[in-house]
């Protein structure tokens, strides 16, 4: 499985007010995919942040924590920059839709997306 969760790349981007901020072009897209489902399948996901602990990458690639304002991304590798905040349930739909959109890349290269949970 963990060649699977590291060998699936594609682009990954971070936008903010129409505009790309952060992009990698070979991003272990179902790795990231896999450990968000595990995080939103945590009851108390909603009260804690997330942080990726990538086998590929340095612990805090990606990042997510709770502010006063709302839920904002960002990385420990460009730490004077964050996503506006955003209330946890656009959190959660835009977390849905990277899933749904992994998934789908997975099947069509004849992989069974099973591997990494569905949110």
């Amino acid at each position: 499985m963990e060649v699977l969760l590291l060998d699936i790349e594609a682009e990954l981007s971070i936008w903010e007010e129409g505009r790309v901020v952060w992009a990698e072009d070979a991003f272990p897209v179902a790795e990231l995919a896999y450990h968000l489902a595990l995080w939103l399948q945590n009851p108390a996901a909603s009260q804690e942040g997330f942080e990726l602990d990538s086998m590929q990458a340095g612990v805090g690639l990606i990042r997510i924590v709770d502010s006063d304002e709302g839920w904002r991304i960002g990385s420990n590798f460009t730490p004077d920059f964050w996503t506006s905040p955003v209330a946890w349930d656009v959190l959660v739909a835009e977390i849905k839709e990277l899933d749904r959109s992994v998934h789908e890349g997975v099947a069509a290269m004849g992989i069974g997306p099973s591997f990494i949970p569905e949110v």
